[in-house]
């Protein structure tokens, strides 16, 4: 695929809770053809705070035919990452709380991705034809 691009990043793609450094650190995860890239460090005992962007190409179901597309993804996260539980009250960053005290990146990609896909997407042709499209309200 894209190896050559790749091959000087350290990919981390799970960290024990313990390990995260108070400092911020630069880190990449690959997850089939998308990728998060950005930063991460530990602000308390029990929370990792990361910021990153999420880039690459997923396949998307569209919610009027169900014709499958590949999609561009792009997009900014703002994650607080909970050894357990979180009782706070955040509105800024995405909670996630992490099993087991350790961090997978690739459960957090395949997480967003899933997000992203549950959206209500439109493909082009469907687009191109709202005419025969009856709205419902």
């Amino acid at each position: 695929m894209h190896k050559e691009k790749f091959a000087n990043i350290s990919n981390i793609m799970k960290i024990e809770f313990k390990k995260v450094p108070q400092t911020a650190k630069e880190f990449v995860a690959l997850f089939n053809s998308v990728k998060i890239e950005g930063i991460f460090c530990k602000i308390s005992p029990s929370l990792v705070k990361v910021e990153a962007v999420l880039k690459g190409n997923t396949e998307i179901d569209c919610c009027r035919c169900g014709a499958s597309e590949i999609v561009e993804v792009n997009e900014e996260l703002k994650l607080l990452l909970s050894d357990g539980i979180y009782n706070g009250d955040e509105e800024e960053f995405l909670i996630i709380e992490v099993e087991n005290s350790l961090i997978d990146f690739d459960e957090i990609i395949e997480s967003e991705l899933n997000s992203i896909k549950s959206d209500y997407y439109i493909c082009k042709d469907c687009l191109q034809n709202s005419d025969d499209f009856e709205k419902e309200f």
